[in-house]
């Protein structure tokens, strides 16, 4: 990566092409980032959710800059993806329990900074593939990477926003966001170093491990909400 780039920049016809291609590519791939944020600030008070919005998405970026430097190695490490998908499911199932759990056995994220980690540790994990595309449109060139990503923020913190809102609207969403990121994790668990070294899996099996992820995570939530409720019902306090 050339940082000397970042203070001699040549606004060429390529630097401009190559900056809408960073943009189009970030924003393509950051759909699945802005459904956690959504999740991540939808219980938290009106006032501050775009707070969380906008300083959940800036860090992100900032990580997302300083992993492209070393993605394409950190892929090569066996298990890497497998722990990280692991942790995806584990945060898509517990934002599925905040988000459509009652009163009785819902935990929600009530802080702004809570909410803020659980962005940035959901981002830093599922943006591991994702800047492997941006790092090949800049070419090397430092600036562009940053000027493609940072550019990106308004449009992640826009459909954040919406996206939070409409959960309070219509709560499938809620739903839906979490099988979303249940999919990221099949994805991310089957394409490991490690699993495709030694399992090689098809196509279709990828596909499989991501269905069983998507709908595992809604049923896992909702059989421990229903625990949840059994217990409390036998003791209630």
């Amino acid at each position: 990566m050339d940082w000397g780039s970042i203070y001699n920049v040549s606004f060429t016809t390529d630097f401009w092409l190559a900056l809408v291609s960073v943009i189009f590519i970030n924003i393509i791939l950051s759909g699945d980032n802005a459904v956690v944020i959504a999740l991540a600030v939808r219980s938290l008070a009106p006032k501050q959710r775009l707070q969380g919005i906008i300083l959940g998405t800036a860090l992100a970026v900032v990580l997302r800059i300083v992993l492209t430097f070393f993605c394409a190695k950190l892929l090569e490490i066996s298990f890497l993806k497998l722990v990280g998908g692991c942790l995806i499911a584990w945060i898509a199932t517990k934002l599925f329990i905040e988000g459509t759990g009652d009163e009785e056995n819902q935990k929600e994220v009530q802080t702004l900074g809570k909410a803020v980690v659980t962005i940035l540790i959901a981002d830093l994990v599922m943006s591991t593939d994702n800047v492997l595309g941006v790092a090949g449109a800049c070419k090397g060139n430092a600036a562009l990477l940053i000027f493609g990503l940072g550019s990106s923020i308004p449009i992640v913190v826009f459909a954040s926003d919406v996206l939070s809102r409409l959960m309070d609207r219509f709560p499938i969403i809620v739903t839906l966001g979490a099988a979303v990121l249940g999919r990221v994790a099949g994805d991310m668990i089957s394409s490991d170093a490690f699993i495709e070294r030694t399992l090689h899996p098809s196509v279709y099996t990828c596909y499989g491990v991501q269905a069983v992820f998507t709908v595992g995570v809604i049923v896992v939530g909702k059989l421990w909400m229903k625990r949840k409720a059994a217990k409390l019902a036998l003791n209630p306090e």
